[in-house]
């Protein structure tokens, strides 16, 4: 049974591991929150909430449709297999770090010239350079992890295209049934039906369900990307936006809660509607 909307119909649907999960769960998520309403768990004014969360899926959205719109709409064979450093400006211009000549065994970086020539986001146009630009400072971009539209690869790689998918749907996720609870941990877990988490609130465990979450979210990606990192085991890009997504997700989520609990909004602490009808108390 679905502990979101406890409901046996959607919960039995199952979907084979793969890319095409991503779809399907971000369908299955958003049905799921549609299909159980807006729960009476909390402050019935939501503009916070609904403000908040609304910020983080439209800037988070507009990326990720860029991501895909701006190597579609460039002419093809403009963007040239890339390989660069994070947090890094790497393909600025024509002197930039990217497309210098480095050795094909490196660590960092590989020879330009016989990837398809140098690449310049600063004479593209502003918008799509812009999008170039954010890719280039967040992102390796190495051109064997990153996926290609109309023969331009993407401005950033198959992981930052899953973890950026994953916190709209993560930030959609609390808009259409997150409430502010006053505490960051409560307005966090208020997605959840009452009576889902009753006993979590009886045997006070709302801390370690938070952070379980949130580590169960991040944990894929972490150990994926650091095993890459420190062994000869090589990922592939089916796992990279897998791993993503769960991590966005529960950063989205996070995030919107985050950002979204405000005390101020309260008469008083003894207000504020939890599970299990408990109260939350000052010390």
């Amino acid at each position: 049974m679905c502990l979101l909307c406890q409901h046996e119909g959607l919960s039995s649907i199952q979907v084979e591991a793969g890319p095409s999960m991503l779809i399907a769960g971000s369908i299955a998520i958003t049905v799921c929150a549609v299909y159980s309403g807006r729960l009476k768990n909390g402050r019935i004014e939501r503009e916070r909430e609904l403000r908040v969360s609304s910020i983080l899926c439209l800037v988070s959205g507009f990326l990720l449709l860029m991501f895909f719109i701006s190597p579609l709409m460039l002419a093809e064979g403009s963007v040239p297999e890339l390989s660069g450093r994070a947090n890094a400006i790497d393909y600025m211009d024509e002197g930039s770090w990217g497309n210098n000549e480095h050795s094909e065994n490196a660590k960092l970086g590989h020879n330009q010239s016989a990837h398809g020539g140098s690449f310049s986001w600063s004479e593209l146009n502003p918008i799509f350079g812009f999008v170039y630009a954010f890719g280039d400072l967040n992102c390796h971009q190495k051109h064997d992890r990153s996926w290609t539209i109309n023969e331009n690869q993407m401005p950033v790689c198959t992981r930052d295209i899953g973890i950026f998918m994953g916190f709209f749907m993560g930030s959609l996720f609390f808009r259409l049934r997150g409430f502010n609870r006053w505490t960051v941990r409560d307005t966090f877990l208020s997605v959840f039906d009452d009576d889902s988490i009753k006993s979590v609130y009886l045997e006070d465990r709302r801390m370690r369900l938070m952070v379980l979450l949130i580590i169960l979210g991040i944990a894929p990606m972490a150990f994926d990307g650091f095993t890459q990192l420190l062994t000869d085991y090589e990922s592939n890009n089916g796992m990279r936006v897998l791993t993503g997504f769960l991590a966005g997700f529960m950063i989205g989520w996070f995030a919107s809660s985050a950002l979204s609990s405000r005390p101020e909004l309260f008469d008083s602490a003894s207000s504020v509607e939890l599970p299990a009808n408990s109260k939350l108390s000052l010390k």
